[in-house]
């Protein structure tokens, strides 16, 4: 009976580590899907990398916990300048964002907006892994 019981918790905890295993997995396939996603969609306007200078929109390197509007030696526009005061980037603010920016500073000048929630999801696990 100890023999059973000791097997069925070594296939437990084999199947848990298995499980975890395919969560980081998922995790990391869902970054570099991020990646692939922002570099297609984003590198046009931004850069990504720590101390690039910005390009036609902010560097979004270390993105989270920045407030709005404060990337140094940026020029933002007055929509943008005017939705700055106590909003900080996180994942809901990016969400949003990411959704329609007009509705989180309107009058900017960006134009993206995604409407697929995955993909946006992906894009945000992307961004938070700049630090």
């Amino acid at each position: 009976m100890n023999r059973i019981r000791n097997l069925s918790m070594m296939l437990a905890a084999v199947l848990t580590l298995a499980s975890g295993t395919g969560h980081a997995q998922d995790a990391q396939d869902a970054v570099a899907l991020g990646k692939k996603l922002t570099t297609n969609n984003c590198a046009v306007c931004h850069t990504f990398g720590k101390d690039e200078p910005s390009g036609q929109g902010p560097n979004l390197f270390g993105i989270f916990g920045r407030p709005l509007a404060s990337e140094p030696g940026f020029k933002y526009s007055a929509g943008m300048k005017a939705a700055a005061p106590r909003k900080v980037w996180d994942g809901k603010l990016l969400d949003a964002w990411l959704t329609d920016t007009q509705t989180v500073a309107p009058g900017n000048a960006m134009t993206y907006f995604e409407g697929d929630e995955a993909r946006r999801q992906k894009i945000i696990a992307y961004l938070r892994t700049l630090h």
